[in-house]
């Protein structure tokens, strides 16, 4: 989808569930949707500070955890940083192939899981809700195209 898509899908969203999208919200996601990384969230508080005089880490934290809560923004644990969703809300969870070298990180989306996953918590007697993985290795730029 594009950044316009995306937004527009925010706005809709937000309207067809009755929830205010704030200035500070709409101003995170805007920051995250033109982020060629993904960013911590210091990085979209300073970033934030070009639309709103002064904000407070709460109010970037706040923002972040209202489009996690509602799947418009992901979390990269390893990176301890946040990238928008690029895929709408048509996935039960995301994987991410994150660059060791760059710390690019590209979404996919493997709409099942795979079969020795699947087994395993079987086995275990797990109801799974939703599924994200990160796979680390080197992106095709750092790789040299191999």
């Amino acid at each position: 989808m594009t950044i316009k898509e995306l937004l527009t899908e925010s706005e809709k969203y937000c309207a067809d569930h009755g929830l205010r999208l704030t200035e500070p919200r709409q101003h995170v996601l805007q920051i995250l949707l033109d982020a060629d990384k993904p960013l911590g969230a210091y990085e979209i508080l300073q970033e934030l500070g070009a639309y709103i005089d002064n904000p407070k880490p709460p109010t970037a934290y706040r923002a972040i955890e209202f489009w996690q809560e509602h799947g418009f923004v992901h979390r990269i644990e390893s990176l301890n940083a946040y990238t928008a969703c690029s895929a709408g809300h048509s996935h039960s969870g995301s994987q991410y192939l994150v660059c060791e070298l760059c710390k690019d990180v590209q979404e996919i989306h493997l709409c099942s899981v795979p079969p020795a996953l699947a087994k395993a918590m079987q086995d275990k007697g797990f109801s799974m809700k939703f599924w994200n993985a990160e796979i680390h290795g080197l992106c095709a730029n750092c790789s040299g195209g191999r």
